[in-house]
């Protein structure tokens, strides 16, 4: 239905789209998800021509659209936007702003868009507030007619920016229901959302974006159960990531002691884990590994997870076997095994790094 070919947007001073390769069929339900500044919103602004993108092709049924000669009103016409703030005209009621569009852009009658207006009214529980205005409304039903006016112009696909962020908690559910409902009519949507339990439960497909594109991509179960790439399966479980690299021996210890403090001072870590932490990196780096190391090439990188209050860590170091359990610094590997727990040291074929030594951090 919709191919992405090379797409790319360029804002000054930054590049949200660098390279998007994208196929969604009639039917999908795709949630994107990703770190905010990715280009998620951007992305559907692209496919939806509100933006002009800088390179690249979109298609829509076989019709590059992002041809100058494309007639774009009347491929807005198959598109349904909705967008975080409703964009309601305040001096309509709300059945005519769901009739306003069917009206003016593909000239039906007036009557046929009030029967279908209140059609889809009632469809999203709204019927009954059909004289009222915008103003008069709360945010959630505010943005359950936005909804039913896309979905008045009978659109092939409903895009979705961001429709809950706007909304008060506690109006949440009730937009969510209606976007359920319209995935289990059969219609295309592409949804932007930061709610990851309705990305997962609402989509047949997951595209989580970094990097200026589509980092990954798969089935909500892949993407979220077992995903394949390293930023995917930190931002599913929410992991606060700190990452040192070391290659000198004589690198500044101060400096990474503080930014370890202010790591863990940021995420909220407490005092004893983050004495583990420092008293880790102390021993294992500092103490048994620099040295032994000629020319050290050493990646210390820390996960904490608000989930289980656990810091995972991962140090990488080059160097022929290097074996921490064959130090002869007993002490200092005494030190490590009674802070840290599941210590595991591991030889590997990983560009430049040939050892790994990984354990966790707890209360």
């Amino acid at each position: 239905m919709i191919t992405l070919e090379h797409l790319k947007k360029v804002y000054p001073g930054v590049i949200p789209l660098k390279d998007v390769n994208a196929k969604i069929n009639n039917g999908d339900v795709i949630s994107i998800i990703g770190p905010s500044g990715t280009g998620k919103s951007t992305l559907l602004r692209c496919i939806n021509l509100l933006e002009k993108p800088d390179g690249g092709k979109i298609f829509l049924d076989d019709e590059e659209i992002t041809n100058p000669k494309c007639n774009v009103p009347k491929i807005r016409q198959k598109m349904g936007m909705v967008f975080q703030s409703f964009n309601l005209f305040g001096h309509l009621t709300i059945i005519e702003n769901v009739m306003l569009a069917p009206v003016k852009l593909k000239n039906i009658s007036r009557q046929e868009a009030y029967n279908t207006g209140m059609k889809l009214l009632n469809s999203v529980g709204l019927a009954n507030k059909y004289l009222n205005y915008p103003g008069e409304l709360s945010g959630g039903q505010k943005q359950r007619v936005a909804i039913a006016r896309a979905m008045a112009m009978n659109p092939d696909i409903i895009l979705f920016d961001e429709p809950t962020s706007a909304l008060d908690p506690t109006m949440v559910g009730e937009v969510q229901a209606v976007i359920r409902d319209l995935a289990n009519s059969g219609i295309t949507m592409m949804i932007v959302t930061h709610e990851m339990k309705f990305a997962r439960s609402v989509a047949n497909k997951i595209f989580y974006m970094d990097e200026g594109g589509i980092y990954e991509e798969g089935s909500p179960e892949k993407i979220f159960n077992n995903p394949e790439r390293e930023k995917t399966r930190r931002f599913i479980r929410n992991l606060k990531v700190l990452e040192i690299n070391i290659n000198n021996k004589n690198f500044d210890f101060p400096e990474v002691i503080s930014s370890i403090e202010n790591y863990c001072n940021k995420n909220l870590v407490n005092d004893r884990m983050r004495n583990k932490l420092e008293l880790s990196f102390e021993e294992l780096v500092r103490q048994i590994l620099i040295p032994v190391l000629d020319e050290p090439e050493i990646n210390f990188t820390a996960e904490y997870s608000d989930d289980d209050q656990k810091i995972e860590v991962f140090v990488n170091y080059a160097g022929h076997d290097v074996n921490l359990n064959d130090t002869e610094n007993k002490i200092s590997l005494s030190l490590l095994k009674g802070s840290v727990k599941d210590l595991n040291y591991l030889q590997q074929e990983n560009g430049i790094y040939s050892n790994l030594v990984k354990f966790n951090i707890a209360n």
